[in-house]
């Protein structure tokens, strides 16, 4: 998939990194100031979107980061189990795909659903209506 570089100096609250290989949302990015011989430091806060771990990461402020291209599709839940069995709003193909645990009791059978494919991995992210 593509991705798009970004410095660590740029990444902003709710921007999705790659961080150690998965994907993960920014909660917070505290930059310090330069110093006499050093460069400016960014200590990352960022929760994983598929496992939901805190990460926390320290780079030197020109670090280049790694933002992947998320695909946001629509989609109707034939069934739930651990995954959700989905058929793609566009293409009508079906799909096993992972669940959100904020959303994991609320979905049923026939919703609508937004999904996010990012790398290969989809996740349904919120509950249409």
């Amino acid at each position: 998939m593509a991705f798009k570089l970004i410095n660590a100096t740029e990444a902003k609250s709710g921007t999705t990194v790659m961080i150690d290989g998965s994907a993960c949302t920014i909660r917070s990015n505290d930059i310090s100031k330069t110093g006499k011989h050093g460069h400016a430091k960014c200590r990352i806060e960022a929760i994983g979107i598929f496992d939901g771990k805190k990460k926390v990461l320290v780079v030197p402020g020109h670090e280049r980061m790694e933002v992947p291209m998320i695909d946001k599709r629509k989609a109707q839940v034939l069934s739930v189990a651990d995954k959700a069995n989905v058929m793609d709003n566009e293409s009508f193909e079906t799909l096993e795909v992972d669940i959100d645990d904020s959303i994991k009791r609320d979905i049923k059978a026939e919703n609508q659903i937004e999904y996010w494919d990012i790398e290969g991995r989809k996740i349904i992210k919120r509950i249409l209506g």
